[in-house]
C-alpha cells in the first residue's frame, strides 16, 4: 500500500470515529432523557421543525445514495459483507459505516494495483 492509500485510509478512520463521537454523544444524550418517547420520539423529534426536517431528510437521501454505491461498488472493487455497512448505516450512523467502507475499498483497490503491478513485471530469467 502507498504513502497515499496510507493517508486516505487514516483519514476515512478519523472521519468514521469523529462521526462516532459526534452521532452517539447525542444519541446517549436523548436516549438518557426520562421522557425520550423510545425510537418513536426520536424520529418525530427528528422531523419536529422545518430545520430539522431539512436536515434529517438530506440524511436520509444521502444514506440512500450512499447504499446503492456502496452495493454497486463492492461488487465491482470486491469489499465483502456489504449488507453490515448498510444495516451499520441504520443501527450506527451513516457518518459511520460509510467512511468505513470506503476505507475497505481503498484498501481493496490498493491490493489490486499492487497485485496488477506484479503481474506486469516481467519474469526473472
Amino acid at each position: 500500500m502507498t504513502g497515499r492509500d496510507r493517508t486516505i485510509c487514516a483519514l476515512y478512520g478519523v472521519l468514521a470515529f469523529g462521526a462516532l463521537i459526534a452521532t452517539w454523544s447525542q444519541n446517549i444524550r436523548f436516549f438518557m432523557r426520562d421522557d425520550n418517547g423510545g425510537l418513536t420520539g426520536f424520529l418525530k423529534d427528528a422531523w419536529a421543525n422545518p430545520a430539522a426536517a431539512s436536515l434529517s431528510n438530506d440524511i436520509v437521501f444521502v444514506a440512500l445514495a450512499a447504499a446503492v454505491f456502496m452495493v454497486i461498488e463492492s461488487r465491482r472493487a470486491g469489499v465483502r459483507h456489504v449488507w453490515a455497512y448498510v444495516v451499520g448505516s441504520l443501527l450506527i450512523a451513516i457518518s459511520v459505516t460509510f467512511p468505513l467502507f470506503l476505507l475497505a475499498r481503498q484498501i481493496k483497490l490498493a491490493q489490486a494495483r499492487e497485485a496488477q503491478a506484479r503481474e506486469a513485471e516481467p519474469a526473472a530469467p
